[in-house]
């Protein structure tokens, strides 16, 4: 049965029976990637900086320059709903390491955070903790935007400029951080996110997510109807965005370039491609419906500054995403004062 909510709307229905699905198949917690998955070019290094908010170690990756003695920029990557708790995560999935081999930037990756949107938790979530081996204590916003800055300036260096990136669930969370915390990132990009928190499309989403991982999404802003779920609607609140360049991408949920067996993201795995194509182009068909939404809302309130790809095939998969990346530089290199 439909939920009354989704009544009268099959796009919404048939949305998350595909997410459900792509979700329980593809994004299941699973045993970190040990250290000596790193690489060898001794520029990719683990580390753990303590969250206070927290009150736990959270790990990260960090992909140096080649040139550690003159100041870089930090290009925060965040992972999507597996939080980079399981192989889905940017040195796993994409050519990080070697597209950014010529580029003077620190790239910072929290490997945790799955399930949880990045955001600040009201309570503590006891199912999420024990999913996921942790306290359930979620200040992620907290940590990204006040405690993990400094330490990554003091520990690596950095010349204190700051841009921010993520797929998925952290495409969402990446525009909420840069509305939280408007002076702190030089340029934002979000790939195949849906920032509509206060829509009931977007709620069920969020919704279904967190509840993969065992957690209530009450425990994060309280009641689905409450103010603070209102608070953190980008599209609601685009008039908030800081003015700085951003890009917002998302495929129209058709197959694209990399919806072939032979592309390397699917590795010639018949169950990857057809997850990819119907349960990833499910996804990534809602996923553009609530970028499209963003980008009338900021048009109309007169926003240049901010680049949209939207009109290009594709599904909620790593190639798009890797290439999205790849897209984005320009921005992030002249924003990051690189260029």
């Amino acid at each position: 049965m439909i939920p009354k909510l989704l009544r009268g709307s099959m796009f919404r229905a048939t949305f998350l029976l595909a997410a459900a699905l792509f979700l329980l198949t593809a994004a299941q917690p699973r045993t970190l990637a040990a250290p000596a998955a790193l690489g060898d070019t001794g520029r990719l290094v683990q580390l753990t900086v303590h969250s206070a908010a927290m009150d736990r170690d959270i790990t990260l990756q960090v992909l140096r320059p080649r040139d550690t003695g003159t100041p870089a920029p930090t290009l925060y990557l965040l992972n999507g709903a597996g939080g980079g708790e399981d192989e889905a995560s940017w040195v796993a999935q994409t050519d990080l390491q070697n597209f950014f081999a010529d580029k003077h930037v620190n790239v910072v990756i929290p490997m945790e955070g799955a399930f949880s949107y990045y955001t600040d938790w009201q309570r503590p979530d006891p199912g999420l903790g024990k999913t996921l081996g942790n306290n359930g204590r979620n200040m992620w916003s907290t940590f990204l935007t006040r405690e993990l800055p400094p330490v990554i300036d003091r520990t690596f260096g950095t010349d204190g400029v700051n841009g921010l990136a993520g797929i998925s669930m952290a495409g969402s969370s990446v525009l909420d951080l840069a509305m939280q915390a408007p002076a702190l990132y030089r340029s934002v990009a979000s790939y195949s996110g849906c920032a509509m928190t206060s829509d009931p499309l977007g709620q069920a989403f969020m919704n279904l997510v967190i509840s993969i991982g065992n957690g209530r999404a009450q425990n994060m802003w309280g009641p689905l109807d409450g103010e603070p779920w209102r608070d953190h609607d980008v599209v609601l609140h685009a008039d908030r965005l800081p003015d700085i360049p951003m890009y917002v991408s998302s495929g129209t949920g058709l197959p694209g370039a990399h919806d072939r067996l032979d592309d390397p993201t699917v590795r010639d795995n018949p169950q990857t491609l057809a997850n990819q194509m119907l349960l990833g182009g499910g996804i990534e068909a809602a996923a553009h419906y609530c970028t499209t939404r963003l980008a009338e809302r900021t048009r109309a309130l007169g926003r240049t500054d901010i680049t949209y790809s939207l009109d290009d095939p594709g599904t909620h998969s790593w190639g798009y995403w890797q290439d999205e990346l790849h897209k984005s530089w320009p921005m992030f290199e002249n924003a990051l004062g690189l260029g």
